[in-house]
């Protein structure tokens, strides 16, 4: 009926010292992946059963490319948003992007924004604070999900200057 707490520690503690990346072990009831942050090897345990195991057999070429690349993946965005400019939250509050709940966003992705626009409400104590862009460009990204709460200096959009 699957494995106890006890084995999946013990495998956990042999994935570790066997140097392995990762394994992945699926039965039918239960599947356990365990990652470690070794030097990529990858093992792929399939318990010989259903066409389950043909699966994995085909993804397995793919599944080393990603890992080589993962150093480098950080560094690219960091480059790339290095020309945007971080709009970010002047307060503690809850993050709204529409004036209204039936009311269009103030801005969407895409969109051109200028000095002085609302790009969204921040409410505090009751209080509809509205965020004006300091500056003109493009909004690239909306960082923030609409009513989710935000702290203070949280970056709320990514705006491409113009």
């Amino acid at each position: 009926m699957g494995m106890d707490i006890k084995q999946i520690q013990d495998l956990i503690k042999f994935v570790s010292k066997s140097g392995v990346n990762e394994v992945s072990i699926e039965e039918k009831d239960f599947k356990i992946t365990i990652k470690t942050n070794q030097e990529p090897t990858i093992v792929t345990a399939n318990i010989p059963a259903a066409p389950v195991a043909a699966a994995p057999t085909q993804a397995l070429p793919a599944a080393p490319a990603p890992a080589p690349a993962a150093p480098t993946a950080p560094a690219a965005p960091v480059e790339d948003s290095s020309k945007y400019i971080t709009v970010k939250s002047p307060m503690i509050g809850t993050f709204y992007r529409a004036p209204g709940p039936d009311k269009a966003p103030f801005v969407n992705v895409g969109d051109e924004i200028s000095v002085g626009k609302v790009l969204c409400i921040i409410e505090a104590m009751k209080l509809f604070n509205e965020i004006e862009s300091e500056v003109s460009g493009k909004i690239v990204k909306i960082l923030v999900d609409d009513a989710q709460p935000v702290e203070y200096d949280q970056p709320l959009f990514l705006v491409d200057p113009r």
